[in-house]
């Protein structure tokens, strides 16, 4: 590697952290003047604000990894072609695509630490972020989707409830079929079901059980049953973020099971999986973009680049937010909802870098 590259590169991942040590201590204060007020109602013990915070500090920068790398291109970049250093540099026979090469250097340092960071390191701090939140910030809200609950416990049986109550693990409108041969076998409804903690047993109130036989339907009325199921109480509603808080491997299981059990939170859980290898592919495609709107010395200066850089910014943001939103909400495909932007900006990088070439 020579002393361009050199030079390039340590101003690359200079500047990357030092934009990060600078915007950290800013989202920590904005995020703690706004949520002080709870904190202090709850009377939350410090520890676990602390720990609060520092989940909060690894959960955001992971999010907005990207964003605050390609601010920084921009910044020091500016700074290069404002100096005439860019125009020194491609005076003496460097290709803009070398001139690039140090750049990608950094982009794939930083996409590795994006990587690693997303696939274990993010996970367990979205875990302590998100539990502290619905326990102490958002009493009345809820962590999961507890109403209509249909799954598929196994390859024979599905169950349904109207609602479900986490805090006492009771639920409403019970059923559960169980299927031979694609034949329903039984049916068994009650109006409540109860998880016995102590006895790890459910309680059935007004149960119903019909067996559909040859010649006709044999019906167990009782008041009350007591009864062993094939499925775990906290099976029934795992949380809305349980994919954010498993590594790569766990997550991939995860979805697989839920898919099985026909969760309809199955679109934002892919959201979750397939973010961690787009937003490492997106670390590459804005240094380009940012390369290649920052390497030219404008008259409005390191202003205009910078202003630049912000609206391209917002726009990816943007996009990725409404896809994301529609991937959650409708049946638009997961995948096409995470790399839409990337494939976008992608075609956008590609055009800017051959205008910068120029």
């Amino acid at each position: 590697m020579k002393i361009l590259d050199w030079y390039i590169l340590k101003r690359y991942l200079i500047t990357f952290v030092m934009l990060l040590f600078l915007f950290i201590p800013i989202m920590i204060t904005v995020h703690l003047a706004e949520k002080i007020g709870k904190i202090l109602e709850n009377e939350v013990p410090l520890p676990e604000v602390l720990l609060y915070f520092l989940d909060f500090t690894i959960y955001f920068t992971y999010l907005l990894f990207p964003l605050f790398l390609f601010i920084s291109v921009i910044w020091f970049t500016s700074k290069l072609a404002n100096n005439t250093e860019v125009i020194a540099f491609l005076s003496s026979g460097v290709s803009f695509t070398r001139f690039l090469r140090p750049y990608l250097y950094g982009a794939t340092i930083v996409a590795v630490f994006s990587l690693v960071l997303g696939m274990y390191l993010a996970p367990k701090a979205s875990e302590g972020f998100n539990d502290f939140t619905y326990k102490y910030l958002k009493k009345h809200k809820k962590a999961i989707d507890n109403t209509n609950v249909f799954r598929q416990i196994n390859d024979n049986e599905i169950i349904y409830v109207s609602s479900y109550d986490v805090n006492n693990k009771r639920g409403s409108n019970f059923t559960l079929e169980h299927f031979e041969d694609n034949k329903l076998a039984y049916k068994i409804s009650a109006t409540t079901i109860r998880y016995l903690e102590k006895d790890t047993l459910f309680r059935l109130s007004n149960y119903t059980k019909r067996t559909i036989l040859e010649n006709e339907d044999k019906i167990e009325v009782l008041s009350k049953k007591d009864t062993l199921f094939d499925f775990k109480v906290e099976e029934l509603t795992p949380p809305l973020y349980a994919a954010e808080i498993l590594s790569y491997g766990d997550l991939k299981k995860f979805i697989k099971e839920e898919e099985a059990k026909g969760s309809s939170q199955i679109g934002r859980f892919k959201l979750v999986l397939y973010r961690k290898w787009s937003l490492p592919v997106s670390v590459f495609i804005l240094t380009i973009i940012a390369v290649a709107v920052s390497s030219i010395k404008r008259r409005g200066g390191m202003g205009v680049n910078l202003a630049a850089g912000i609206l391209i910014a917002m726009i990816f943001v943007f996009f990725d937010k409404i896809f994301g939103v529609m991937a959650q909400q409708s049946d638009f495909p997961p995948l096409v909802a995470v790399w839409f932007p990337n494939i976008l900006f992608g075609i956008l990088a590609i055009y800017l870098l051959h205008k910068a070439k120029r």
